[in-house]
Parts: C-alpha cells; structure tokens; sequence
C-alpha cells in the first residue's frame, strides 16, 4: 500500500516539503483540525479518536495534539480540517507533515 495524496497547486522551495522537496512520507496517517498556526512553518493538530476501557467495557473519548510541520505550498490556517502523515523527526517536536487540506463536513 503506498500512500498517494493530491498534489497542490501552488509550488514551494521547501526541502521538508513531501511534494516539492526531499521529505518521505511513511507510516501513520491521521486527520484533525488545526488548532494553532502562530509558529514559522508549524501547526499544532487536534485529534480526537475513542479509546476502549476494559474496566467499564465501554469506548471514552480521548484527544492529542500532533505538532506537524505546514509547507508554504498548503499553506494551512486555523480551524481547517487537514490531513497529517508521519515523517522522519523534521525537530524536537514535530515528526508529523501535512499533506493534504479537507473540506468541511
């Protein structure tokens, strides 16, 4: 299974970039919702997802949030529906790109 996602239609000079530049892409893929685009190229993505607990034989909701980095070809802002893959560690913090924006549902 490789993974494919829809090339934008602006291009960058970015060497972390997985379309324009020299990134790979492998791994996890999630989807969330960006809640902070304040950092140079950075955004920070909120992911909720159902955790199982076997004490109460029942789902809870849980959330995290992924630092991803943001190519200036996407060019994501706050409070849009996006699409991250996992990566090589880009720094400390962030080992997660994002790769494609999604329309709202």
């Amino acid at each position: 299974m490789s993974l494919t996602f829809k090339k934008p239609k602006k291009s960058c000079k970015d060497r972390n970039c997985p379309f324009h530049g020299t990134l790979s892409v492998r791994g996890r893929v999630f989807e969330g919702i960006v809640v902070t685009s304040k950092m140079d190229k950075t955004v920070i993505v909120k992911r909720e997802y159902l955790q199982f607990s076997p004490k109460f034989v029942r789902y809870e909701k849980r959330r995290g949030h992924i630092a991803s980095h943001n190519p200036p070809c996407l060019d994501v802002k706050e409070g849009q529906h996006v699409k991250i893959a996992e990566c090589r560690p880009i720094s400390k913090t962030v080992s997660f790109v994002v790769v494609e924006k999604l329309e709202k549902k």
